[in-house]
């Protein structure tokens, strides 16, 4: 196919890899196995996750925030010292990489709220931090804050995956989980902003698909006070999954069975108790349905979570060797890194795949459980 004269709606890729026992590995591995799928992307859009890297900063929040000048760097870094204890900041390393032009400045804080300004907000320090992020994201113009949880970071650019991974030296990187994704924009511009991963405190996405619900997801979401600014329908993922389970309190067990709900048919079909659950999701968040072909690869802290849409209409594979669980988009994508696997399989449509850390890993990168 010759780029820009066919559209390939199931472009992208997305890889992802977690260590159960968080035994650290390189941000190379992730590198290698989303390279396999270049050709899924387009150039528009490359970005990474990576969790448990900032060891020496694991109570910090890690801003990491694109300033498209000096001036906006400057507001921005007035309204973060006014509600934020900054105990480290520089600009985040960056390598001249070629296909990686007009980057703006990329700098990262190591943050913990003022307490005062905590106390006065009336609510808890993660919702505190998020609506420092919303403000920024939406008042502050010509910032971008584009990952905020602890102990881990987001990196992306306009660029193929392996020119951003690159770019930002992410070899240099150690952590127990890193998910990938190399963009094929569809619908939405290629920015940088507009790159994934999408993230929220500690929740990042990666996905390959089009949401055709985003509409809806969007004016529901928007009513809790998550402002969509980025122009793209990934962003509403990430603002799903970080209000049912921070705000609702739902496992991210649940949190599938309410994105990607049963059919009301299949649900019929059901033993009473499954029945009336499925029911109860069905019904009672009804407006988190999301609907159009999506495979998603979910961060979050000390676990990963993987999930295709209810028709299984993006391919997706997972797989297991040891204590490590691989997903992707491709096969070959994880035989690079693997090629004896204790197990591969393909998730079904709607069937969620997690990996956590054992209690005693949790406790070494967070302190023990929230």
């Amino acid at each position: 196919m010759i780029e820009g004269q066919v559209r390939i709606p199931s472009g992208c890729a997305i890889s992802g890899i977690f260590s159960k026992s968080g035994t650290l590995f390189a941000g190379d591995e992730i590198v290698k196995s989303i390279a396999v799928m270049h050709e899924r992307s387009n150039g528009l859009g490359g970005g990474f996750a990576a969790y448990g890297i900032y060891p020496e900063h694991k109570n910090d929040y890690a801003l990491h925030i694109f300033h498209n000048d000096v001036d906006a760097k400057l507001r921005c870094e007035a309204y973060i010292n006014e509600r934020f204890d900054i105990n480290d900041s520089s600009n985040i390393p960056t390598r001249r990489t070629i296909g990686i032009e007009n980057e703006p400045l990329i700098w990262r804080y190591f943050a913990a709220p003022k307490r005062s300004q905590l106390e006065k907000s009336l609510v808890d320090e993660r919702e505190y931090v998020a609506q420092c992020v919303f403000h920024i994201n939406k008042d502050i113009e010509g910032s971008f804050v584009f990952s905020s949880g602890k102990n881990m970071g987001v990196f992306k650019a306009v660029g193929y995956p392996e020119d951003v991974a690159n770019f930002y030296k992410l070899e240099d990187y150690k952590g127990y989980c890193f998910t990938a994704h190399g963009r094929y924009p569809t619908n939405t511009p290629g920015w940088w902003g507009g790159a994934h991963p999408f993230s929220l405190l500690d929740c990042t996405v990666v996905h390959n698909g089009e949401i055709s619900s985003y509409d809806a997801n969007r004016r529901s979401i928007e009513m809790y006070g998550y402002p969509c600014t980025l122009q793209t329908d990934t962003e509403v993922i990430a603002y799903l999954i970080d209000y049912l389970h921070r705000k609702k309190g739902l496992s991210h067990e649940e949190i599938c069975s309410v994105i990607a709900a049963p059919f009301w048919s299949r649900i019929d079909k059901m033993e009473p108790d499954q029945k009336a659950l499925f029911e109860y999701y069905r019904t009672v968040f009804a407006p988190y349905l999301i609907t159009g072909p999506f495979s998603i690869l979910v961060g979050f802290e000390g676990g990963m979570m993987a999930l295709n849409d209810r028709l299984k209409l993006r391919s997706m594979v997972a797989a297991e060797k040891g204590d490590r669980l691989y997903v992707a988009s491709e096969e070959s994508a994880i035989r690079v890194l693997e090629p004896e696997l204790d197990r591969i399989w393909a998730p079904t449509g709607g069937e969620g795949v997690f990996a956590r850390l054992t209690p005693e890993a949790h406790a070494k990168f967070y302190g023990g459980a929230r």
